[in-house]
């Protein structure tokens, strides 16, 4: 049975239209992916079905009572309000019951009330708790929470003191605390180091409802999902099997539709070469021939943008020592870990790694002198150019043309226009304002600022974050190449573990 039905969606932002006339159905306990490439309208789509977004036409029907649970960006933040309050709020209506049963055996304890309906109260009250395993939520929080890594900010911690990454982390473990029928999960990954990621493919392994998933991160989709729905070309299409089963079932579609094409195309030359030679001697053959074409269907011509393509412009630098920390603690208001002794030489390409909320961001920030140490020293050695990508999403309403243009106003547009386009960036992409593009798109625009950045050495905090599948390949054959230094904070093992010449484990700088 189909939990929600979409039928005929169509819908357009701004001049660029995202879906047309697309249909699909989500079924009950169905463990569905969404894929395509950057900008492809998963986020949307997703808006769409949460009824956050009104579809220009077509219509998204929801089994009636169903409960839908979305990973929302924002929460109301109460202050005064700790993590563990913020968890126990997926059961504010429990938690309301069992005050019920609190104040109806106070009453109980006064002798002038209705004794037996006070007592008949009291039991309908515990069964219903009983019922919903109120006595075993503490543990199930727990469990979550633990799972999760919202532990490591603290039980009491003020969740008005988290930051964007932990918030979103909280509001994860909120939402599956509540275990809608349906879970919409936009990038879940994204915030969670692997040992988190890895609990989360265990819970949704063996969660009974339906979810919807949109990730960039194959090896997850591979795990979490049974069935795929991918977007391509203003159209969606489901694939039965997991990520590498849509992968696999793509190509062979995409191979079959170009040898239909390419077999009616042949076909249609040979009609039109007949009709042009037989107009007169033949005429009534042709006459014959010219019907059949009409009546064809034309075969629409299999297109595919061209993959993204990054070079990074190196720039002569330090003979050997690029950067060296004496020790150092590091942090804002109290050190997250040290004191510790770094040093970072000419052609080295590091991984920081460790789990989220560690100090890995914190660390490149000073390591670059954005921030000084709590104590200690650190030192740049001379002739460092350093080209960095900060994790922060970008506000703007500038367009990529106008953002590129004004970061190198030396370079033509025509000159701008081409970087971009490297970068996987159409012509429609390049004249929207920023903040209107996807998290991909984004993530595109500001690493073509470092393609048209000079450098020798290039500091990456999780570049990977929302990009797709072949602008991630592109990124890392680039980053191979580059004869300079690369700092790069990363989550995904497999975008870096080929590659890299050394990996500092934060974790294990902790204590020192």
């Amino acid at each position: 049975m189909s939990i929600v039905s979409v039928e005929q969606v169509t819908h357009t932002y701004g001049d660029k239209q995202i879906f047309r006339h697309i249909s699909f159905r989500l079924l009950r306990g169905e463990h569905a992916g969404l894929v395509g490439s950057n900008g492809a309208g998963k986020s949307t789509l997703l808006r769409i079905l949460s009824g956050e977004l009104i579809p220009d036409a077509g219509t998204v029907a929801w089994l009636p009572h169903v409960k839908v649970g979305v990973l929302q960006q924002h929460i109301d933040l109460k202050a005064g309000t700790t993590v563990m309050q913020a968890l126990q709020g997926a059961f504010a209506h429990l938690y309301e019951t069992e005050q019920n049963l609190f104040r109806t055996a106070e009453a109980m304890a006064s002798a002038d009330q209705d004794q037996e309906r006070l007592l008949a109260q009291y039991g309908e009250l515990q069964n219903r708790l009983e019922h919903a395993g109120f006595y075993q939520l503490d543990a199930k929080i727990e469990e979550v929470a633990s799972g999760l890594g919202i532990l490591q900010f603290g039980r009491d911690r003020d969740i008005r003191q988290l930051s964007g990454g932990q918030r979103t982390k909280l509001l994860l473990g909120k939402l599956l605390l509540e275990e809608p029928d349906v879970l919409l999960l936009d990038e879940p990954t994204n915030y969670l180091d692997d040992a988190h990621i890895e609990w989360l493919i265990g819970y949704l392994k063996r969660y009974e409802q339906a979810y919807l998933v949109v990730s960039h991160d194959e090896r997850f989709l591979n795990e979490v999902t049974s069935s795929t729905f991918h977007l391509e070309h203003q159209t969606i299409k489901r694939y039965t099997g997991n990520y590498a089963a849509f992968r696999s079932g793509y190509e062979q579609s995409r191979q079959q539709i170009q040898t239909a094409y390419d077999r009616q195309q042949k076909e249609i030359g040979r009609l039109e070469q007949f009709i042009q030679k037989n107009r007169v001697r033949k005429a009534k053959q042709a006459k014959s021939r010219e019907k059949t074409l009409d009546k064809m269907t034309r075969i629409d011509k299999p297109v595919s943008s061209p993959p993204p393509r990054f070079t990074f412009p190196f720039q002569a630098g330090p003979s050997t020592r690029v950067a060296e920390a004496k020790q150092i603690r590091v942090g804002y208001d109290m050190p997250l870990f040290g004191p510790l002794d770094l040093q970072i030489n000419r052609g080295n390409k590091i991984a920081i790694v460790g789990s989220n909320g560690i100090g890995k961001s914190t660390m490149l920030k000073t390591l670059l002198g954005h921030l000084k140490p709590l104590s200690g020293t650190v030192r740049l050695g001379e002739r460092v150019q350093a080209a960095y990508y900060a994790q922060e999403r970008v506000t703007s309403s500038e367009t990529p043309l106008e953002k590129v243009a004004s970061f190198r106003p030396d370079l033509t547009l025509k000159e701008i226009r081409q970087k971009l386009a490297f970068a996987g960036l159409t012509d429609k992409h390049i004249r929207q304002p920023i903040d209107s593009l996807s998290g991909g798109e984004q993530a595109k625009v500001r690493l073509c600022e470092l393609t048209v950045t000079d450098s020798n050495v290039l500091v990456l905090d999780e570049p990977t974050n929302h990009l797709d599948a072949r602008a991630k390949e592109a990124l890392k054959e680039a980053l191979k190449k580059y004869p300079g230094t690369i700092l790069l904070v990363s989550h995904e093992p497999a975008f870096y573990e080929d590659w890299v010449t050394d990996i500092w484990q934060v974790e294990d700088w902790y204590g020192q």
